[in-house]
């Protein structure tokens, strides 16, 4: 009766603890991480979307123009050199850098001012070393995109901004496993290995 019983108790804890398949995970018994990758796995988070907000966060995504110019200054560059430390790290990813402008001239010739402005913090990008290929200065919107709603010069819309637009065709998606070594390559590359070796003159000491 005492094993019958045992047995009853064990199958009740296996039942409690079954899901049918697709049901969500249970958080009191998952960690949020596990979460995150059954959504990932599942196709339920877009990888694309998860590295832009990475980017976003962690390096500074828009630069700004003096008036009527699509030349880099200091500022600028600095930025810039933030942002290709930061693509570098990342070759399967590419990008996209859209140019602005402020509302005074015409819409048509800030449309074309807003591409030049892309064009050029994309060559500087490519002069930092980022394969040109991840790269895209897109159709410039323009004065269509304020920052600050205003007909005014207003430096703040004399901007581009750097954007993660998704994956090379060789790296379509990472549902292999890779997620974790493309988001963290960084660190696994930067950790100094330990070595176990011993110098010879340690050894004569303890010898002795």
């Amino acid at each position: 009766m005492i094993r019958y019983a045992a047995l009853f108790g064990l199958s009740l804890t296996v039942a409690a603890c079954e899901y049918e398949a697709g049901e969500p995970l249970d958080r009191s018994v998952f960690g949020n991480a596990t979460n995150s990758n059954a959504a990932v796995m599942a196709g339920e988070r877009d990888f694309a979307i998860q590295l832009a907000t990475r980017f976003a966060e962690e390096v500074p995504t828009t630069i700004t123009f003096a008036f009527d110019s699509a030349q880099l200054d200091g500022n600028a560059r600095a930025v810039l050199d933030q942002q290709a430390h930061w693509i570098r790290q990342f070759p399967e990813v590419r990008f996209r850098v859209f140019g602005h402008t402020d509302a005074v001239g015409s819409a048509s010739y800030n449309k074309s001012l807003g591409l030049r402005r892309a064009r050029a913090a994309v060559n500087y990008l490519v002069s930092r070393g980022i394969s040109r290929s991840r790269l895209q200065a897109v159709v410039s919107f323009g004065e269509t995109q304020p920052l600050i709603p205003t007909s005014d010069r207003e430096r703040r819309n004399r901007r581009t901004v750097t954007e993660v637009s998704g994956f090379l065709k060789r790296h379509p998606t990472v549902l292999d496993g890779k997620y974790a070594q493309v988001i963290y390559r960084e660190y696994i590359e930067s950790a100094v290995p330990r070595t176990s070796l011993t110098s010879e003159r340690s050894i004569k000491t303890t010898l002795e």
